[in-house]
This record gives C-alpha cells, structure tokens and sequence, in this order.
C-alpha cells in the first residue's frame, strides 16, 4: 500500500541539466533496469521504509538517489529527480518543527538527529541547492496545488488501463491501473498562478495567498520549458470511484477565480464552500479509528 500522500513535481528537459548529469540521465532514461510507472512510487516507498526500520532508523540516505521520474513529451526528454537525500533533509527539518524534543527522541535517537542536522547545515554553508523538484503533502492536496491546472489536463485512470478516462498528455507516473494526474506547460502553471495572485488576499478564492505565493516562487525557479504534474499518488487508494470521477477541483478553483474577477461572489463563495467540504473529508481519514 503506497503512502497517502500527494505529489507536485517538475519535470524539466534532460537538456536543462549541466553535463555530465545530462548524459547520465539519458541513459538512465532508455535503462531497463529503471523503475518505472506504479513501480517507481513503490521503490521509492520501500527505500524509504528500509531506512526507517533500520536500527538506528536512517533518517537522511548518506548519498543523493540516482532515480528519476521520466516523462517524454513531443521528442523531448523530460527528468524529475527523486533527490531522496535533499528531500529527507527538508522531511526531517518539518518534523523537528512541529514535533517537542521529547517526542522526536522517541522516534529517532539524539545521536541520530544531531548528525542529521550537521550535515544539513554543512550542505547549506557549502551553498548547494536547497529547492527540490518534487513537493508531497500527506492525507490531501493543499488548494494552491489546483492553480497551476486547467480542467482539460485531467487524466483519471480507474481499475485495467482498457477502462481508462484519459485526458491530458503524456501516461500517468504513479499507478498504472489507478490514478488521477495533471500535467501541464510550465508556462501555463505560472502564467495561471500569477493571475490568481491578486484574488487571493480577501480569502474568497479559497487559496492562501502566502502559500500561492511561495509556489509561485517554486515554480519560478526551473526551466520555463519544464512540465508540472500534479499526482493525487497514494490517496486514491483512500477514495472510492465516485470520489474520483466527481473531484473537479482544479475545475472549481478555476471556476472561484474567475468569478471573483467578474464580481461573482456567491459563486466564488459557492466554489469555496464545494471544495473545502471535500477535502475536509479527505483529512479526517487522518485520525479515523
């Protein structure tokens, strides 16, 4: 069972990376050993179970995975780096956060988490890069995740592949035989972000403009040919067909906005109440029994 937990992830061409890494993700593209559709998400999830259970647990891998997503679009090589190491570290950075030093050591043993935090802070000092390609937030899909989205890139993929509703480009990167994804342009993902910027500030539009704005400044910082995807990942494992098949969200939130813009404000209102009764749902999956 993978995780339930969603993805935003960009894509940028193979031609975007400096050598040698460009040579070595083409390669690593046309590898029949790469892992590759459900299988990628499901490596990915029992490495990182592997190094949890470990005694003592694994917290950060020692060194940077040499896995990506691939996707390949109009003759053109397109890499999501996993960066398992980058993103445990950032993982790990969240969790000292939110969680009282007495809790994190019933996790993960002193020892353990000042190494963790020296190496980050040594990655950090040395100038190396901070910004992963891939967001993922467990038990939902944060709203500003639906801005980058037009209704038409849906591609929800329910049961065998022959029963697929498929809209959109490019096959899915998660399950084969069940997901929901969104994959776009980066330039309509930023383009639609920017324009959403300005209706965010009152709350009507359902997005949070301090969140919009840090994706935006996400977004900003890859190739602006790169493809954004958004995959709902392990939650569809949490919701029946009918959910699926009836989650217009990226729908909705597109729908709040313009309505803001035009003065609408019981629909923009009417847009907010449909999406938030939705994954308010979706979240209290979290502490059910």
């Amino acid at each position: 069972m993978l995780p339930y937990a969603a993805y935003l992830r960009v894509y940028e061409p193979v031609t975007a990376f400096p050598e040698p890494a460009r040579t070595l993700w083409t390669a690593y593209a046309d590898s029949r050993r790469r892992p590759r559709g459900m299988q990628a998400l499901s490596v990915e999830h029992r490495d990182a179970k592997r190094r949890l259970v470990a005694s003592p647990p694994v917290v950060v891998p020692e060194r940077e995975s040499g896995d990506a997503y691939v996707r390949r679009s109009q003759d053109m090589l397109y890499i999501c780096p996993w960066e398992t190491r980058l993103r445990s570290w950032q993982s790990f950075s969240r969790f000292r956060e939110e969680t009282s030093a007495r809790m994190a050591a019933s996790y993960i043993p002193a020892p353990v988490m000042r190494r963790v935090e020296e190496s980050f802070e040594a990655w950090k000092q040395a100038g190396r890069p901070l910004r992963s390609h891939i967001m993922s937030s467990t038990w939902h899909v944060p709203p500003v995740w639906f801005a980058p989205f037009a209704a038409h890139e849906r591609s929800l993929t329910l049961g065998m592949p022959q029963s697929a509703e498929h809209r959109g480009s490019g096959p899915a990167t998660a399950a084969v035989t069940r997901t929901l994804i969104y994959v776009t342009a980066m330039a309509g993902a930023r383009a639609r972000v920017e324009a959403a910027l300005p209706y965010t500030a009152d709350g009507r539009s359902g997005l949070a403009a301090g969140q919009l704005e840090t994706l935006a400044r996400w977004l900003a910082g890859f190739h602006p040919h790169a493809l954004v995807e958004l995959d709902y990942g392990g939650l569809v494992h949490l919701l029946d067909d009918a959910f699926l098949r009836a989650d217009e969200s990226v729908a909705e939130v597109g729908v709040a906005l313009a309505a803001i813009a035009r003065g609408e404000v019981e629909l923009a209102t009417a847009m907010h109440r449909r999406l938030l009764a939705r994954w308010r749902l979706v979240r209290a999956l979290e502490s059910a029994n």
